[in-house]
């Protein structure tokens, strides 16, 4: 499992002034398998992957990797953020944009060396993106953009790999990139957090659930959490699969 041991959660609290976004939240995420989180809009799917990052405050709570907080470990993590959430308009190319996944292993106003160059070059390979390195990103499609940031999370040679929403106005072509790199992960012992919206056929590529509804409703196996009353749980009414 190259090292990579379990990503604990302890009670997880986040509060927004008076607003209980996420109350209680304790679970395992485990190495090896690819775990979706998912539910209702305003399940708190986003702020569980935030709070655990350091990215909004939590009320309470621990998050732990190898029992030690995560926050102290963030060189350890590759996060992926909503497309809805990066700058489109910075003047980056492909190339540059991946390359900044080199830069904390690298260290700030330093060169890069021979091996981020070729780990650049066959990341950009594997998302199909190689031959638009130097293309300015914000002239790339959606599913292209996608490719390019889960190129520049590639390079970062992480142990714990979290995406939030990245299938999102994606064709799919780049839906079945994206997918075969995140079992690819999981099959080399990484944790791999990606949280999802769409309960159709692109929920049997996950492996374990981690299904909110601002608490925790089951978390687990993918089968022992698609049950009927979870889903009524967290839907609040009937859920069809078609």
């Amino acid at each position: 499992m190259n090292g990579v041991g379990s990503l604990e959660i302890h009670n997880l609290g986040v509060a927004y002034l008076r607003l209980e976004a996420l109350t209680g939240i304790s679970v395992q995420v485990q190495p090896g398998r690819l775990t979706g989180i998912i539910g209702p809009n305003g399940a708190g799917k986003t702020t569980l992957l935030k709070a655990m990052l350091g990215l909004i405050g939590i009320r309470e709570g621990l998050v732990l990797y190898h029992d030690q907080p995560l926050q102290k470990q963030l060189e350890l993590v590759a996060y992926v953020p909503q497309r809805s959430q990066i700058d489109w308009t910075y003047p980056a190319t492909v190339w540059d944009v991946v390359m900044m996944g080199r830069v904390r292993k690298t260290g700030w106003f330093r060169s890069f060396s021979p091996t981020s160059r070729r780990l650049v070059q066959e990341a950009l390979g594997r998302v199909g993106m190689d031959g638009y390195k130097d293309r300015p990103i914000g002239q790339l499609s959606g599913g292209q953009q996608q490719r390019v940031f889960l190129a520049r999370s590639l390079v970062q040679e992480a142990d714990i790999f979290c995406f939030d929403e990245p299938f999102g106005g994606i064709d799919w072509k780049t839906e079945k990139i994206i997918f075969d790199i995140l079992h690819e992960l999981a099959a080399a012992g990484k944790i791999v957090l990606v949280v999802n919206h769409d309960l159709g056929e692109s929920i049997t590529n996950f492996e374990d659930l981690i299904l909110l509804n601002r608490k925790l409703i089951a978390a687990g196996k993918r089968k022992n959490v698609l049950t009927d009353n979870h889903l009524y749980r967290a839907y609040r009414g009937k859920v069809v699969f078609l």
